[in-house]
């Protein structure tokens, strides 16, 4: 059974109608590890509506948080803002309502290609509507016992002027320290650094919890049955921790099923932590993975197993590790070792199992029929050329082209040099042919004239004619490609070549023979 599955069961047992929470804090650029959040938490959700549950999961934004410093990869003006709720801050664009939905919303477009069923929530909405006010308040009530909490859990010496919750100055527009003896609900009245004394209404959006006390908060509020979060949090004396004793000692609350997960380090690298900027962000990891595969790359690992996400070759290979089990689970034949990366390919399809095996193109021969064709048409043309589309779906023609699409950006990008090459449109003109290459092609040119131009003949003939050069196998494969490439290696030469025009592939052996 999948550990998504295993939790599934525990949640439907449990609870009348699961709730799954996920979330993210949009301080700058989203990274691909956080995917793993989104997928994970989905994964849960579709193993549970599985078993005939009604289930819910949720996608909390956390809107309302300080930007905490200045990126660099903002401008230098955006230094003014540090402090501030990144839900009042500008967007950098100009294109989206602020800050916060500047860089979440590609995010939140890569979720949604991956087919994530989510109610998309904003924190700093919550806060406006006075969703979190009860919670507040027990945390002024209670501050006392606050603070011998997070003394006990985190072992740091307790601090009596700790402040759960913090005003949002109405002057400068940053987040401050309350009066505690001012507090009588719903005010408290607060002194800014910025010189400024003021009153703040904590139903109104005028103030915020701090982390240990906002995310149990939230679990009241929503009645949280599971959540996936990183490894961080779930440490000792993490915020899971405190948030335990928190949820259940001031709000009478309960605490979630926890799902902590490893992160997700992009190989080569290192570890890659939410607050950063980096090298591929979700919506890169989208783009170039088809979406049910970047599914089965986070759900074929246990989450507390770590991820090495490799924008390079690795694409290819989790493709194709996918499709194999693909086509295992629709012949019904694994071994008992591969039984969870079959489930994991179950899972990834979020409860829309294909009714038949989909039609299948190597991933590896897609890299090269794009980078052949300059259009969809044209690679739909020259893919006709060896694979039978008379039985394919609608569904498979679209899943065709997605993956088209996905290896198109993939390499335009991050894909290494060793796989991109052009198709010479001519012979070179000053390009160095030996006598031994001429004569190889010359021998091509006899036999290849009557073949049946599939994949499998051009193998047999290259084999054959390749052994009996002077050159040797090797470098007569090197001779053939610096004639159709202009490098000294390339795609796969049975499929490369079949996927080419007959015609033309003769007439370049001869023109170099000659």
């Amino acid at each position: 059974m999948h550990w998504a599955e295993v939790i599934a069961e525990d949640l439907a047992k449990n609870c009348e109608r699961p709730l799954i929470a996920t979330g993210i804090s949009p301080t700058g650029i989203i990274h691909v590890g956080s995917l793993r959040e989104a997928i994970t938490g989905e994964s849960v959700r579709s193993a549970v509506e599985a078993l005939g549950k009604e289930v819910r999961l949720i996608y909390l934004i956390d809107s309302f948080d300080p930007l905490r410093k200045r990126y660099d990869f903002l401008p230098e003006e955006y230094e003014k803002y540090v402090g501030m709720p990144i839900s009042r801050i500008p967007c950098p664009c100009g294109k989206h309502r602020n800050y916060a939905h500047h860089f979440v919303q590609p995010f939140l477009d890569a979720v949604r290609s991956l087919e994530v069923n989510c109610e998309v929530i904003w924190t700093h909405e919550l806060y406006e509507r006075g969703a979190f006010a009860q919670c507040i308040d027990k945390t002024f009530t209670k501050r006392k016992e606050v603070i011998d909490i997070l003394h006990e859990v985190t072992g740091k010496e307790a601090d009596e002027n700790y402040a759960p919750y913090n005003p949002l100055c109405q002057r400068c527009g940053r987040f401050t320290r309350p009066l505690f003896d001012t507090y009588k609900y719903p005010t408290v009245e607060y002194e800014c650094s910025c010189g400024y004394h003021g009153i703040c209404d904590v139903r109104s959006g005028e103030g915020k919890l701090t982390w240990r006390l906002e995310w149990p908060a939230k679990w009241v509020i929503f009645g949280t049955s599971a959540e996936p979060f990183g490894k961080d949090h779930a440490a000792a004396g993490g915020s899971y921790d405190s948030g335990k004793r928190i949820v259940t000692e001031i709000y009478g609350g309960k605490a979630p099923y926890p799902i902590p997960y490893e992160f997700v380090q992009l190989k080569g690298v290192g570890q890659m932590h939410k607050s950063l900027g980096c090298p591929v962000t979700g919506l890169d990891a989208i783009m170039m993975t088809p979406p049910e595969v970047l599914n089965y790359l986070f759900l074929r690992v246990l989450p507390s197993r770590c991820i090495d996400y490799d924008s390079g070759m690795g694409i290819l290979d989790i493709a194709d590790e996918y499709d194999r089990m693909e086509v295992k689970y629709f012949q019904k034949e694994w071994q008992d070792s591969e039984d969870n990366s079959v489930r994991a390919y179950v899972l990834a399809q979020h409860n829309h199992i294909p009714e038949k095996l989909p039609l299948q193109v190597p991933y590896r021969h897609l890299v090269s029929i794009v980078q052949m064709a300059s259009n969809y048409k044209e690679v739909m043309d020259i893919l006709s050329r060896n694979v039978d589309f008379s039985g394919a779906t609608d569904e498979d023609i679209r899943r065709l082209q997605r993956r088209c699409d996905c290896v198109r950006y993939w390499l335009n990008g991050f894909a290494p040099d060793a796989v991109k090459f052009s198709v010479l449109q001519s012979l070179p003109p000053f390009m160095e042919i030996s006598m031994n290459e001429k004569v190889f092609f010359q021998a091509l040119v006899r036999r290849m004239n009557d073949c049946s131009w599939t994949a499998d003949e051009i193998n047999s003939i290259l084999s054959q004619v390749a052994k009996d050069s002077p050159l040797g196998q090797k470098a007569a494969y090197k001779a053939l490609y610096k004639i159709i490439i202009g490098k000294e290696a390339g795609p796969r030469l049975g499929f490369f070549l079949s996927s080419l025009d007959k015609k033309f592939v003769i007439n370049r052996l001869v023109q170099a023979s000659s």
